[in-house]
């Protein structure tokens, strides 16, 4: 009896709490020169793992160990002589297949009809995994042998590795950027498909990893817009189409859309309304009034006359949601607004099925983190550019010797994450160096972070997530505008202002970037302080041989860094414990022995206390 055979069999169990309730469609990434059509059959979603090239008796072991681990009774799968896949969470193959013409796996973020966010395709004998450029579904792969295994979760290949071991290299990304960049992951053995990108391989007498592929690169266009009149005018054509393309399959059902009382949010939920949708709004309540967002929310939804939604995400709630937030992650992602996210999710779940986003607003349109780069460029200092720029993370990039014991250290030290960089940075793309730094915040913080993290945590509550911003025709257009357009004197995102102006409250579109404000820096050091010094306790890191002992004391007491104050401590404390329950929830490395010594049972007063009294500053 073959594997497949066996497949059929077992009642398989799959209990990953990233499985969804989303539409997945066939589609073509525009840039693949790919020719597929595909009627909407299926209205659910579905996580896939699969091999392609010569699988031998061992790896269909491995294979069958998987089944024996994973739970649900909705699945399907389809083999031929060199490949198999298993789709979990469907009941019937998914309509997103095309076997004829060799798709043999598609998914869409948001269940857009003809749109493939990622894809694997099998003709003659080649393999192809491939990626859109905004990054909105992640795709991994390892090998074995003369046989490739992908799946669209890391967690689906984790088993098939034999003692995975930790990756150094993702170690000093993630603490430099609060994810780990493609196309590593945070093991050795396992490797991520780029955005923007297609990874072949070809079987004949043995199998040959080919050359990747870029199949779309931001750059300045050589006509240039510059007339306001005309920019505003073409703009509020391509938001209005934009967002309408979303929604040709949309019935009478509810949507809803993720809103923090931002401006790009608000033009989504401004253009939804227009459209004659019935919206939801849903907005986080951290519960404290200083620097909330909230009431700009409100006066959105008062304007446009929708409900709203406050879901409440005070520290409790997020202690709560913790290890869920990190398994349905799949990957380290360490920013504080990942939990409150999973929240949102949460509520707006109960009510709908699709949610929208503002997403990528800022980077398409220079928003307010390019001012310091900006500045940076004209008054040239010590550092060099791509310093300055992995300064705007506000991590631990620059500290690796204090962050890592010494082990770790010697091996972090030889990588250089300036070629992380490289790319993404290159001037030869960009005509402005306004162009410069939206290519290189689409390709590393827009794809690498904001796109896979949104689209992970509503897949983990049955959400199609969706990010009329992530559109192509949009997005390049923007690349042919004049930079003095983007940033007029101090306002930011000038030529998106003015284009929608009329359609929200002036307060809202005119008012100065705050950003979302997670209130780490208080729960870290009230709420939430067991919960750190169970999982950044000095005796826990010690044994686990990565992160220096006394990291959290040093980011505590302001002795690393006096550049890490304010809420630069909750965001440092919480990108350490997000890679910490990682480690646990989802590598599934077992927690040390617990030990008397542990400075946290003192509260943050007391080390305040104790530190004056000791002279430590």
């Amino acid at each position: 009896m073959d594997l497949w055979t066996q497949i059929e069999l077992i009642p398989i169990a799959f209990h990953l709490n990233t499985l969804v309730s989303d539409k997945y469609f066939i589609g073509v990434y525009r840039r693949t020169i790919r020719k597929t059509t595909c009627i909407l059959t299926m209205n659910k979603p579905y996580h896939f793992i699969g091999y392609w090239g010569l699988i031998s008796q061992t790896e269909q072991e491995k294979f069958n160990n998987i089944i024996k681990n994973i739970s649900t009774t909705s699945y399907k799968f389809q083999k031929q002589e060199t490949w198999g896949i298993l789709y979990l969470g469907v009941k019937q193959i998914p309509s997103s297949t095309n076997i004829n013409q060799g798709l043999i796996a598609s998914l869409s973020a948001g269940g857009i009809p003809n749109q493939s966010d990622a894809w694997v395709t099998v003709e003659k004998n080649c393999l192809s995994l491939g990626r859109e450029t905004f990054g909105r579904v992640p795709l991994y792969w390892t090998q074995f042998n003369q046989t490739i295994w992908f799946a669209s979760q890391f967690q689906l290949l984790l088993p098939l590795i034999k003692n995975p071991k930790i990756n150094f290299l993702s170690l000093s990304g993630y603490t430099s950027f609060s994810y780990i960049p493609t196309p590593i992951t945070p093991v050795e053995d396992i490797k991520a498909i780029s955005p923007g990108t297609e990874q072949t391989w070809q079987l004949n007498s043995s199998l040959e990893q080919l050359a990747e592929k870029r199949l779309f690169q931001w750059h300045s266009l050589p006509k240039v817009i510059g007339d306001e009149e005309t920019a505003i005018r073409q703009l509020q054509i391509l938001l209005k189409k934009t967002v309408e393309e979303q929604l040709l399959d949309l019935g009478d059902e509810p949507v809803g859309i993720f809103l923090s009382g931002g401006l790009d949010s608000s033009i989504i939920a401004a253009l939804l309304v227009q459209a004659g949708l019935k919206v939801r709004a849903y907005s986080l309540d951290f519960g404290i009034e200083e620097n909330s967002e909230l009431i700009y929310a409100q006066e959105v939804a008062q304007f446009l006359k929708i409900p709203l939604i406050k879901v409440p995400a005070t520290a409790k709630q997020v202690k709560k949601a913790l290890l869920a937030t990190v398994k349905a992650l799949d990957l380290p992602f360490g920013d504080g607004v990942t939990v409150p996210l999973y929240l949102l999710g949460q509520a707006a779940s109960q009510e709908t099925a699709i949610i929208f986003n503002g997403e990528h607003g800022d980077q398409l349109f220079a928003g307010w983190t390019n001012k310091p780069l900006i500045a940076a460029s004209i008054y040239q200092g010590e550092n060099s550019f791509t310093q300055e720029y992995l300064n705007t993370f506000h991590r631990l990039y620059g500290y690796e010797e204090q962050v890592f014991q010494l082990s770790v250290y010697k091996q972090v030290k030889l990588y250089n994450l300036d070629e992380w960089l490289k790319e993404a940075l290159c001037e030869s793309f960009s005509s402005c160096f306004l162009d410069r730094l939206r290519r290189a915040n689409l390709m590393l913080k827009g794809s690498q972070n904001i796109q896979p993290r949104a689209t992970n945590v509503a897949f983990a509550h049955g959400l199609w997530i969706r990010s009329p911003f992530c559109n192509l025709s949009l997005a390049e257009w923007t690349f042919g505008v004049a930079g003095e357009l983007f940033l007029k004197g101090a306002c930011e995102k000038y030529i998106l202002k003015k284009a929608v102006e009329s359609w929200l409250p002036s307060e809202i579109v005119w008012r100065k970037k705050r950003g979302m404000g997670v209130p780490l820096t208080q729960w870290c050091l009230s709420s939430l302080w067991s919960t750190l010094g169970y999982w950044l306790n000095p005796h826990k890191l010690q044994s686990e041989g990565i992160f220096n002992p006394d990291i959290a004391k040093k980011i505590i007491l302001g002795q690393l860094s006096g550049q890490i104050r304010g809420r630069r401590i909750g965001e440092i404390l919480w990108l350490l414990l997000m890679w910490e329950v990682w480690r646990t929830e989802v590598f599934r490395e077992q927690v040390s022995a617990k030990s008397l010594y542990n400075p946290f049972w003192l509260p943050y007063r007391g080390w305040k206390i104790l530190s004056s009294l000791s002279g430590d500053k």
